[in-house]
């Protein structure tokens, strides 16, 4: 038997049996490191799903979670949970068993989102504002054209799903303000009322 440096023998400590299995889990690394409150928690929280779907009962479930808050080690919180569904993978009498339980793994990485596709903006609605701008400047002449490519415009926005509907629509209104100041001039010109 070992000593300790001044003498003394170390105490030797009872192997424990996991709760519901006849053999006892092969030691990993990370089974001997310190557990924390949060992972104690993560533990009842497996413990309270196992007792809410009755794979516990009432005795064990109380058993169980009083040994959680006196457990020190990833190892031994793994023991409490081994035999339940978000305990670790079931593995063959005597293989490693992870250390940890499921709940105690890396976060999984969340996925990229999907840039969203950019639609193009229509050609003809931007004819149809560029030439509804010049329609005053040129007095009108060019709001035939505003209106003609305004249409053609909202027709090819509709079919194709592109933008472009509000420069489309201000070249429209450009355009029909400026023909109807033509039409005007000429209704008043034609009953005489310029002369």
């Amino acid at each position: 038997m070992a000593e300790q440096p001044w003498g003394q023998p170390y105490p030797v400590r009872p192997q424990q049996q996991p709760y519901g299995q006849p053999w006892q889990p092969a030691h990993t690394a990370q089974s001997a490191m310190r557990a924390s409150h949060t992972d104690r928690d993560r533990t009842v929280d497996v413990l309270k799903a196992a007792y809410a779907e009755g794979r516990l009962s009432r005795e064990e479930y109380g058993q169980r979670f009083d040994a959680v808050y006196q457990a020190q080690t990833y190892g031994q919180l793994a023991q409490l949970v081994a035999d339940l569904p978000a305990g670790p993978v079931a593995a063959p009498f005597g293989a490693a068993v992870p250390g940890l339980p499921a709940a105690y793994g890396p976060p999984m990485p969340m996925p990229m989102p999907m840039p969203v596709p950019h639609r193009p903006v229509n050609g003809m609605a931007i004819a149809s504002l560029a030439l509804g701008v010049l329609s005053l400047p040129t007095l009108g002449l060019a709001g035939l054209g505003a209106v003609i490519t305004g249409h053609v415009a909202k027709a090819q926005i509709r079919a194709r799903g592109e933008e472009g509907t509000a420069p489309a629509t201000i070249g429209l209104v450009l355009g029909w303000l400026s023909l109807g100041g033509w039409v005007l001039l000429f209704l008043l010109a034609g009953l005489g009322v310029l002369d």
